[in-house]
């Protein structure tokens, strides 16, 4: 045909292979290159050293400390913080927009700051604190401070990933299903849980993250006693001021893998959950 012209569409980016170019030197700089440091330094101690230094009992309670604690809070977060992302959603009522935002406090507000609040709510003589020693419960300076510090911390990501697929979802889905006669809990588990899933395997896994690196808000309401309410990163942060720099590398290499896999395999359902997710769709 005449008066074609093959026009190359040019984009406000530039082509494909300088961006690439550009993103994997900025993620080399900024992610790559520091994480490799850490697993070079620590292959300076060589294999029977890098061993006994992640397998010593106070590594080991760290660790097993550090996981639990985040991995509770991630899963209290995902429960309430679907609860909180529905009722700002779905209701209007007065001082709603003021409770949307408190809902990203956490994230405003410095963490050592964030530390220090929950030790004077918590701790024996607090506002709650002191109310919850008479009946035996002690929150502050013990392994359950740790979990409400990162639940704490943890609750915007699962409420602000949530909250935009809710805002999508429209209501009349849930008519529709009333008027065919579902129970709330049957619209709930065959309409709205599928459609949600994904969202809320994604805040799961950002809150947990998030709860596996927390320093400055955990440190102040643990107490930080050794095999007790001691965190990796605290524990990290000790050998480096005794200048065993070998041995904080150690730990941080092995709990930076163990760190990677779990939530390489956290992502990897959410991926299946979005493909099932998707296929349903499809085939209703």
């Amino acid at each position: 045909m005449f008066g074609i012209v093959n026009r190359r569409r040019h984009g406000v980016l530039p082509g494909f292979g300088l961006s690439l170019g550009i993103t994997l030197m900025y993620l080399s700089i900024v992610v790559l290159i520091p994480i490799s440091a850490v697993f070079v330094k620590s292959l300076s101690l060589g294999w029977g050293a890098f061993r006994d230094a992640i397998v010593a009992p106070r590594v080991l309670a760290a660790f097993r400390l550090s996981f639990l604690a985040a991995f509770g809070a991630a899963t209290v977060n995902a429960i309430f913080g679907l609860l909180v992302a529905w009722v700002l959603e779905r209701y209007r009522f007065p001082g709603r927009r003021l409770v949307d935002g408190l809902v990203d406090l956490p994230f405003a507000l410095p963490t050592a700051v964030a530390g220090i609040a929950l030790t004077t709510f918590y701790a024996p003589g607090g506002w709650v604190g002191q109310w919850l020693e008479p009946l035996g419960v002690k929150v502050a300076y013990t392994p359950l401070g740790i979990a409400v510090a990162l639940t704490f911390v943890g609750l915007p990501f699962v409420v602000r990933t949530v909250q935009p697929v809710l805002h999508d979802l429209e209501p009349v889905l849930e008519e529709a299903a009333a008027t065919l006669g579902a129970g709330r809990w049957n619209t709930f588990r065959q309409i709205l849980l599928p459609a949600l899933l994904p969202a809320l395997i994604t805040g799961f896994t950002l809150a947990f993250a998030r709860g596996l690196g927390e320093y400055g808000s955990v440190i102040f309401i643990a107490g930080n006693l050794p095999m007790v309410s001691e965190i990796t990163p605290l524990l990290i942060m000790i050998k480096l001021e005794q200048f065993d720099y070998a041995g904080a590398t150690a730990i941080a290499a092995a709990f930076l893998t163990i760190s990677f896999l779990l939530l390489f395999v956290v992502n990897r359902l959410s991926a299946w959950t979005r493909r099932n997710t998707r296929a349903a769709r499809k085939a209703a």
